[in-house]
């Protein structure tokens, strides 16, 4: 990308950066949520679907400052996790926090989605021969459900890629620390002369968009198809 500025280009890397980590980190807790959602019955399953779900209603500027009143360093937990070293407002850790909250309802769905057609017979099967609930997970169920994960694990870091509002809210834009693909292509619109920039960052979103759609279509086809003739 030699056609890329060095802000430009540290934009790229840094949207890649706080997707890649923001999914990574966000999907162990994506399959237990998504498995809780689809298999378990409990008090507050309702309520915990609409807290899932609650970042795709949600004005993305009302998510960010919602995790900038938790996580300031001003706030209880803020300071909390501040004294052991970690800090999210201001930071590109905090870019991935918000980029993982509001690209974690795609994960979730897709993933439950698929959970959900997995015949519970096989699991119960599973079950009646003496395997533990985990053991049935790891054998019968995770191996069925790896084109939703996968799918769900590109949708979000697509996701997190494209996320503005909640990001430029919790942790500014600031050049080379939080400015990814969509602030700084908000900043190039706001200074004479950086149209040029700008549209070269929309078309690199646009490529990285449709490439994660398009990856995520090919390689679930192509696992349902591994299992399938398993």
């Amino acid at each position: 990308m030699n056609w890329l500025t060095p802000e430009e280009m540290a934009a790229v890397m840094l949207s890649m950066k706080v997707s890649f980590w923001a999914t990574l980190v966000s999907l162990p807790f994506g399959i237990l949520v998504a498995h809780a959602l689809a298999r378990w019955q409990f008090p507050g399953k309702l309520l915990l679907n609409g807290l899932v779900h609650l970042p795709l209603i949600l004005p993305p500027v009302v998510t960010g400052y919602l995790l900038l009143m938790t996580f300031s360093p001003v706030a209880p937990l803020g300071r909390a996790l501040e004294s052991i070293g970690i800090v999210f407002a201001f930071r590109w850790t905090g870019a991935a926090l918000a980029a993982a909250v509001m690209a974690f309802p795609l994960m979730v769905r897709a993933i439950r989605l698929s959970i959900e057609a997995v015949d519970p017979g096989l699991e119960q099967a599973a079950a009646t021969l003496g395997a533990s609930r985990v053991w049935v997970f790891l054998t019968v169920t995770l191996p069925l459900i790896l084109p939703g994960i996968l799918t769900g694990c590109i949708l979000a870091l697509a996701k997190a890629m494209g996320e503005f509002g909640a990001t430029i809210t919790f942790v500014s834009n600031i050049p080379g620390q939080t400015q990814t693909l969509p602030t700084a292509i908000y900043a190039f619109l706001q200074v004479p002369g950086g149209e040029s920039s700008a549209f070269r960052l929309v078309l690199i979103s646009i490529a990285l968009a449709m490439g994660a759609l398009l990856l995520s279509e090919i390689l679930a086809r192509r696992l349902g198809k591994r299992l399938g003739g398993a």
